[in-house]
Order: structure tokens, then sequence, then C-alpha cells
């Protein structure tokens, strides 16, 4: 039998305690699976005398995760301490120049640094595995690398943040406002410590860019995607989208087109019936597009101690395997640039405003859309009981440019009580 393969963790809360366990209670099976014993030589986190309820005794330990990188009993380095920079992306780069294979669950890291480090792992002859970043326990990374690697990618897509889709679904279900459902997650610690990083969409933003260079050959690059949370979503809007047939998710789309890539994470409209639309509670899904393969739909759980931490051992036992494919599917010096896309394909719309109630208001307000080329497949003027009319437009498909001069010009009509919020109904 290979040596054992020796492993350094840094961090060791709920993912890297995960990690330990499976390490720990799946030995034989490991050894069995991979042809080669598994074990933790050290370990490294903030706090050493805090019972995580696991057996550490048996591991040297660093206080320093550089150092715990560098060590010479250490062939893989798990990094499981998050963030973008600090500590975590310069234990990362130790364990590169020290030849050593990296396993993280950073897709902050990998969002925003991603091309440098893959440039400098592959300069070393190591790989830097991360299936725990995207979509926790849903092995969404190797099904792109591996199992589509024979397709052309023509769309991902996806609902990526569980606590965003918790949120929805709570709003959608228990008819409660954002703002109760945005406290009730605060006191169940359901958000980050930055709560916009959840409900903000920069999380699954981080997940989407990742996604979407492994999906069409390019450098990761967070700041070409568009990004919008779901704060102004309301239960209103929920409630009305329903009664259409719609869903809202906090969903992110890439795909490439003649004008570049466009990669979005924002609020959208989704058809009920969809595998997207019946997505209940903390779940996350992923769809995959591919021009041999079709669609095929990923869904499972996106965090948690055991989903996350079976992730990362699923990397673990690939470079036990002797697998070191190039960290984002193909070698770093070949992926290109990101060219975004300067428009969106069309799409319908569902738009959302208050009225004055006054005659010739809805009239005003479909001439704004009839100048700026957009159709109106449906429009609604709810019951009130206020001097405002809420109303709800759907438009058949138009260019997002359209749509923005028809919401520009809206104000000038001099019958909006609000602000009108505009959401995409994408195709799922």
């Amino acid at each position: 039998m290979s040596n054992p393969l020796r492993l350094g963790i840094a961090g060791l809360g709920t993912v890297g305690v995960g990690t330990v366990r499976i390490v720990q209670r799946q030995a034989a099976l490991l050894t069995a699976r991979t042809g080669r014993d598994i074990t933790i030589s050290a370990v490294s986190a903030q706090t050493r005398d805090k019972d995580r309820g696991v057996r550490l005794g048996d591991y040297a330990w660093e206080d320093d995760p550089v150092a715990l990188a560098r060590r010479d009993d250490v062939d893989v380095f798990v990094e499981l301490i998050g963030g973008e920079d600090g500590p975590a992306k310069a234990a990362v780069e130790a364990a590169i120049e020290s030849g050593k294979h990296v396993v993280t669950a950073n897709k902050a890291l990998l969002a925003m640094h991603g091309q440098a480090l893959a440039e400098a792992a592959e300069a070393q002859g190591v790989t830097i595995r991360f299936e725990a970043a995207v979509a926790g326990g849903i092995p969404v990374i190797k099904a792109l690398t591996e199992g589509l690697a024979g397709n052309e990618i023509t769309r991902v897509m996806g609902v990526m943040n569980g606590t965003c889709n918790y949120m929805l679904t709570r709003m959608q279900n228990d008819g409660l406002s954002y703002d109760a459902v945005f406290k009730e997650c605060e006191e169940l610690g359901y958000l980050e410590a930055d709560p916009t990083l959840d409900v903000g969409g920069i999380d699954a933003g981080h997940k989407l860019a990742i996604l979407s260079a492994i999906a069409f050959g390019t450098q990761v690059d967070f700041d070409a995607l568009t990004i919008e949370g779901i704060e102004r979503v309301t239960i209103e809007d929920i409630e009305q989208a329903a009664d259409m047939g719609y869903r809202i998710k906090l969903l992110g789309v890439a795909q490439m087109s003649g004008r570049g890539l466009e990669a979005r994470m924002t609020p959208c409209l989704v058809p009920a019936s969809s595998p997207l639309g019946q997505l209940e509670g903390p779940t996350n899904m992923v769809v995959l597009e591919g021009d041999s393969v079709g669609q095929i739909v990923l869904r499972g759980a996106g965090a948690g101690e055991g989903p996350t931490a079976s992730a990362v051992m699923g990397d673990v036992c690939d470079i036990a395997r002797g697998l070191n494919l190039p960290v984002f599917g193909v070698p770093a010096a070949e992926l290109k640039p990101v060219a975004k896309s300067n428009q969106a394909s069309p799409s319908s719309y569902y738009i959302r405003m208050e009225l004055f109630d006054k005659p010739g208001a809805l009239a005003r307000v479909a001439t704004v859309m009839g100048d700026a080329g957009i159709s109106i497949d449906r429009m609604r003027q709810y019951g009130h009981s206020s001097e405002n009319a809420p109303v709800l437009i759907v438009t058949h498909k138009a260019a997002k440019d359209a749509l923005d001069t028809a919401l520009a010009a809206l104000p000038g009509t001099g019958v909006l009580a609000s602000e009108p919020v505009a959401l995409r109904i994408e195709d799922a």
C-alpha cells in the first residue's frame, strides 16, 4: 500500500470538526476507496482549549496556519478558515510554495484571487480542490470538470444561498414580511456576521463567479457579475408572483453569448412548477445545461457540518487517488479574461408600482411602456383601501435597456406614488 496521505487542517469550526469526524469515523472506508490511509498530522485554530466535541489530542497543534501549511509531515493543506485575505490567503500561498496540495471551502478567496492561486499551484505541480466552496455537499465542481467535460456548457443557473432561499420560502409559506423573517434568521444564527454577504447576494455571487469560470473557460472575475440582493422583495411581490404561477428566488445565471459573458445574481421569478420553483427551505440547487447532455439538475444541502465536510473529503480522496487536474478544469494560463456582455439577453419582466388613484393613470404607464418598445403581457390592479392603487405588470420579452428607459421615464408621468420594482422572469 502507498504511504499515508497526511492532512493539516486549518480552521476547526463547523466544517473543520466535521472533516476530522469523517477521517476518524470512516478510516477503513477511505482506505478501501483510495488505496491509501488518510491521516491527520496537525491542526490549527484560534483557540486551543475549546471543547469541540471531537478528539484532537493525537494531532500536533499549530497556532499559526502558515506554519501548519509549511510542515514537513503535511501532504495536503485543508483550509477551512475563511475570508478572502488575511491568514487564509497567506496560508494557502505558503502551502503552494511548499509544494503541497490544497483543499478549501473558501469561495471568497477563490472568487477574488483564484487566477493567481491557480497559476501558482500549477507552476508547482500541485492542485487546489474546492468542491466545498460551492453549494455545500452538491458535487457541482466535479460534475463540470469531469462528468460534463465533453460538453460545451450553455448555461449555469441555480439557487446557491440557503439562507436567502429559507427567507423567501418562509415569506411565501407563512405570509411573513421580509423584516420579520430577517429578524428570525438573526436570532437563529443563520446570517453571516455581515448579513449583506447573504441577503445582498455577495456569498452566492462568489459561488457563481467560480462556476462560470469553470463552465466557460474564463478567469475568475467577481467584478464581472451583476449583483442585487433580496432586500427589496416584499411579501406583496411574493403573493402577487404566486398568483401568476411564479416563485421568487435569488437566482444566479451565467451564460455566454456572442456579446460576451452574462453573469448575474439577482432576485428573479421562476415558474412555480419548475425544479427551482419547487425548491424549499435552505436547500441549494444548481442547473447545468450542455450541448450534448441537455439539462441536469443537482439538488442538496448547501451548508452544514456533514454536507460541507463530505465535499472536503471528496476532494481529499481524489488527491489520494492521484488525480491532479488543472484548478479550473483547463490550465490557468489558457483561461481567457472575461469579456462581459454589455447587454443582458431579452427577458420578460415583472414590474410592481403604486399609482395615484386617478383617471388615466394606467394609460400613461402603458404609453411610456409602448414608447420604450415594451409590450405588456398582463396588467393587474389589485384592490386597495388607500388613495394609491397597487399595479402589477408582466411584460413580453424585452431588452434590458428598453426596460431601463421605461423605468426612467415613469416618474415623469406624474402618476407614480412609489418607486417601481422590476424583477426579471427567468425561463427555468
